[in-house]
């Protein structure tokens, strides 16, 4: 028997879509309350900011901004759509962007 892995969002489990486009993001991953949610190490403090405020054009162009922590030389950031309660391709454009700011 196969077994099925179910994600769920905010809102209730998420469409196969929608996990296609999850699997396809460099190691994002769906916390406990159903947002995106990923990660970065730098090596030091200035590029921590710096990538963040990369992050931070792209997410005001877009007119969608994440919530975020940082410390140090770690930076978390956690995507979802308020006004929708849920994830959605925001989110996901949003995460596509990060994905390509180059920050190695």
């Amino acid at each position: 028997m196969a077994r099925r892995l179910l994600i769920y969002s905010a809102k209730g489990p998420f469409t196969m879509s929608t996990a296609r486009q999850l699997s396809s993001l460099s190691n994002w991953k769906t916390n406990s309350q159903g947002k995106l949610e990923r990660e970065f190490t730098f090596n030091k403090f200035p590029e921590a900011f710096s990538f963040m405020t990369r992050v931070a054009f792209e997410a005001e162009h877009m007119n969608h901004h994440p919530d975020w922590f940082n410390s140090y030389n770690r930076v978390r950031i956690t995507l979802f759509t308020h006004d929708e309660g849920s994830v959605t391709e925001k989110d996901y454009e949003l995460a596509r962007r990060i994905d390509a700011i180059n920050w190695t």
